[in-house]
């Protein structure tokens, strides 16, 4: 299972367990691109991830806790859910991301959801995470009626890789 970790520091061990960047990336894949298949994140990988990379990290990812993975029977494809766990990644990737907005430069168009989330704050970085829970965990949402905060990040994603204006 896990080796013991180099020390008992909350950051060593997080940095542990979220500091290969293949697994921040199927992390993502999974949050922002719904995601739950091993074929759809390894062709739904913008950065060509190769098969046994990530089946070495969604083993890893499930046996350090952040994800679950539903047995598939004969004929069906596993599933990947977040856990709770995985679920409060999400604050940690928007950190991620808002760093990368300030101190690196890239194509416009993939910084439009770490731009919304920053710009979005709080209310909104929760609001995804209610949605995480109640998709990847069967929680129903605080507030059903509220506008669903995937749909608006997932809208602007798409557009601006199509080129076209951010409706507001």
């Amino acid at each position: 299972m896990d080796a013991a970790p180099r020390s008992d520091c909350p950051i060593n061990q997080a940095v542990e367990v979220l500091g290969d960047p293949w697994a921040m990336l199927v992390l993502r894949d999974i949050m922002f691109g719904d995601r739950r298949h091993f074929r759809e994140l390894l062709t739904g990988s913008a950065e060509g991830i190769a098969s046994n990379i990530l089946s070495a990290r969604l083993r890893r990812l499930v046996e350090t806790g952040l994800l679950t993975r539903e047995d598939a029977r004969r004929g069906q494809r596993a599933a990947y859910s977040l856990t709770e766990a995985g679920v409060q990644v999400l604050p940690i990737m928007v950190a991620l991301g808002s760093w990368g907005l300030a101190h690196r430069a890239g194509d416009q168009r993939l910084r439009i959801r770490a731009e919304l989330l920053r710009d979005g704050g709080p209310e909104l970085v929760g609001r995804f995470m209610d949605e995480l829970r109640e998709l990847h965990l069967g929680v129903a949402r605080p507030d059903p009626c509220a506008p669903r905060a995937a749909d608006e990040i997932r809208g602007a994603y798409e557009a601006a890789l199509r080129n076209e204006p951010i409706e507001e």
